[in-house]
């Protein structure tokens, strides 16, 4: 694992930071995506931008790539020499992490068969006025768990006549990274804060600028 990206774990001022910081910063991402109460799908592209640009304040924006060529679909953000993968979920429960969004039962089988851990995972546990975590999954991990699982139990297809939206990491085998003793993680406390939150108050401000 690379030791930069380890330091992130390690340094006590950038993990208070983590902690002090992201609940604000991804409470804020759900009142942006908000509309008449109901969060948007576009929430998960805002949270994100907030870990890239964790990375980019950590190590400066010259060692963090974010334009990504689209034929590196499961790769967000490059850290140094790290290809990295962010996903985040909400609930107490591990479980949901898209691996492909497709709802082809034929894209979905193709994915299946061809499957194979290509990057580290950034994963962060959303769990409001609870206990979550901040993951950090290198890629060697995930390789050990598909190999001991097998991938007909690490993945876990869209059933048939539904419409889940993707092919899922299945709920075994994101506890089995979770739990793995190389597996990096933060503990973050989800607390929300009272936010007076004007989503049109910017372009306001803009539209006044001269």
């Amino acid at each position: 694992m690379d030791r930069r990206i380890k330091e992130v774990f390690e340094d006590l001022n950038t993990i208070a930071k983590i902690q002090n910081k992201l609940p604000k910063l991804f409470q804020l991402a759900e009142l942006e995506s908000s509309r008449a109460g109901k969060i948007g799908m576009e929430v998960g592209t805002v949270r994100e931008k907030i870990i890239v640009s964790l990375f980019i304040y950590k190590f400066g924006e010259e060692n963090v790539q974010t334009e990504i060529p689209t034929t590196q679909a499961e790769i967000d953000v490059k850290v140094f020499n790290n290809s990295i993968s962010i996903k985040t979920i909400t609930g107490k429960n591990l479980g949901g992490v898209k691996l492909i969004w497709t709802v082809d039962r034929v894209k979905a089988m193709e994915f299946l068969n061809n499957y194979h851990p290509s990057c580290d995972i950034v994963l962060v546990q959303i769990n409001w006025n609870n206990g979550g975590d901040f993951f950090y999954i290198p890629r060697e991990i995930q390789e050990e768990i598909f190999n001991k699982l097998g991938r007909e139990k690490y993945i876990k297809l869209p059933v048939e006549g539904t419409n889940p939206r993707g092919v899922e990491m299945s709920a075994e085998g994101l506890n089995n990274l979770a739990i793995h003793e190389k597996t990096l993680k933060i503990p973050i406390d989800w607390t929300k804060e009272n936010i007076d939150f004007k989503p049109f108050k910017r372009w306001v401000e803009l539209w006044q600028n001269d």
